[in-house]
């Protein structure tokens, strides 16, 4: 076994990651890949990335299709993980938008916005977790790893605050769960990155300018997908059980509490 491995080994562990199709899923499936973990890699629209991924990880992974934005969605991908792969271990709901929703906006495009980020940035991911905690209690235990957002917990700009209180609500729920759950090896963990180098990030950057993405980083730097995906990775080790309930923050400083 390399060293890498011999620090944090993922062999045998199925790992399912939600919108593993985009920059920091796919970072976080080629982590697990990688630590010898067996991926989900769940993708909305974009099949040909997915199996480019699992190309790229040397066909060690699972594609799934499921659309989160629809109620039924998650259930359905949770289903045929668990028919194709049986026990899962880990669950990393990562799949996030984020709308438009000004407040000058007609009602219909407002509520519309509000719908869209809650369902697939709060929603799915619960009834995922509601899922896996079922799962879980009995196949032994498992963890949960929340991908949310330093706009969770400071806010977040004036055009896209559905996103902020999607991020803030996942935050909550991963508190919940570990304080619910811990005693039934259920494991949750939140993680609460600034802006990661994705196509998102970009389009902000295109929208308001570098200096309001990075202008308030210490670092002066975004997070990067690889930065994040090693975080993961590391809450998903067996032996990081008092990490339960924890956000971790990965912001370069730009948030500090």
């Amino acid at each position: 076994m390399s060293p890498e491995r011999a620090g944090i080994s993922l062999e045998g562990k199925t790992v399912l990651v939600t919108g593993a199709s985009g920059g920091i899923g796919g970072a976080i499936v080629r982590r697990i890949a990688a630590l010898g973990g067996m991926p989900v890699i769940h993708y909305a629209r974009n099949a040909a990335a997915a199996e480019a991924l699992l190309s790229e990880i040397g066909g060690a992974g699972t594609p799934v299709q499921a659309d989160l934005s629809v109620p039924e969605g998650a259930t359905a991908l949770w289903q045929e993980a668990v028919a194709r792969c049986g026990r899962i271990h880990a669950l990393v709901n990562n799949a996030g938008v984020r709308g438009l929703a000004r407040v000058g906006d007609d009602l219909a495009l407002w509520q519309s916005a509000w719908d869209s980020d809650l369902r697939v940035n709060l929603l799915a991911p619960a009834d995922l977790c509601r899922l896996a905690i079922r799962h879980f209690r009995d196949a032994g235990g498992g963890r949960i790893v929340n991908i949310a957002s330093r706009a969770g917990q400071r806010g977040y700009t004036e055009d896209h605050m559905p996103y902020g209180a999607s991020k803030a609500g996942l935050i909550n729920l991963t508190k919940s769960i570990a304080r619910n759950f811990g005693k039934d090896g259920v494991t949750a963990v939140a993680i609460a990155p600034g802006f990661v180098r994705t196509e998102m990030a970009e389009s902000f950057v295109a929208a308001h300018g570098r200096a309001a993405a990075v202008g308030d980083i210490p670092t002066g730097e975004m997070v990067t997908p690889e930065e994040l995906a090693d975080l993961v990775a590391f809450t998903l080790r067996d032996a990081q059980v008092s990490l339960n309930g924890a956000t971790l923050d990965v912001n370069g400083g730009s948030y500090l509490r």
